[in-house]
């Protein structure tokens, strides 16, 4: 009961939140170091998703590598990184692309993959040309399985960008490693908690995100229902 006394006493305490060891500069810290690997597993998971879904080829690889790089062991491959690049940001980058890549991957594939064929081949017909049907037509009907993807990317890169704090960069790994140097469990639970609570409320945020471009996600209830009860005046 303590360790959770001492933890709450740290969050509470305002002096601790500020400074360039605060908890606002953790968080910023770990904000950064997340949004550039999901930014970078965007860069290579979307394009090889869009190409592949589209084309219908190649599934079986994707499948196979996406599931190569889920069995990576994070830490291992960053003590491995770091042994050939030393230390810096690009180690822990590189391994947290090893989480970020495989959702937003298989979100793409399966958003583009399962669009409508006949809404597909209609676009074809009009005369759209291949990237036409790409961007205009799978894309935006694809949005809400990849946005999927890219919630699922993001709180795996979260979770897992504490180990920055391994190769002595900041963040909220901070907390956990220095608490377990320190035998100072209290900071592990205040680290712990931190990342919980800032990957919920970024899965909250893309969770409305994805609400809001899915079909029909504005219209209000019933109101289909209403506009077929309306009686007729014609005749």
């Amino acid at each position: 009961m303590n360790l959770f006394i001492d933890a709450w006493h740290y969050l509470s305490t305002g002096a601790n939140w500020s400074g360039p060891t605060g908890i606002g500069e953790r968080i910023l810290q770990h904000l950064w170091y997340s949004v550039l690997a999901v930014g970078l597993s965007a860069a290579v998971a979307l394009p090889i998703g869009l190409l592949v879904g589209h084309t219908r080829r190649g599934s079986a690889a994707i499948v196979g590598f996406a599931n190569a790089m889920r069995a990576l062991p994070t830490l291992g491959l960053l003590t491995f990184v770091v042994l050939l690049l030393g230390l810096g940001l690009l180690p822990p980058l590189l391994a947290l692309l090893t989480v970020g890549i495989p959702p937003l991957l298989a979100g793409t594939y399966a958003g583009i993959a399962n669009v409508d064929p006949a809404v597909v081949d209609a676009s074809r017909a009009m005369g759209m040309t291949e990237r036409q049907v790409l961007l205009q037509v799978e894309l935006p009907n694809a949005l809400p399985v990849l946005l999927t993807g890219l919630r699922g990317a993001t709180l795996q890169v979260v979770a897992t960008a504490t180990i920055a704090a391994y190769v002595n960069l900041g963040g909220l790994g901070r907390y956990i490693f220095d608490g377990i140097g320190l035998y100072r469990y209290d900071r592990v639970l205040v680290g712990a908690i931190l990342v919980a609570a800032l990957a919920l409320a970024l899965d909250g945020l893309l969770a409305l995100l994805a609400w809001a471009v899915a079909p029909g996600a504005r219209r209000p209830r019933g109101l289909g229902r209403a506009r077929r009860s309306e009686p007729s005046t014609a005749g």
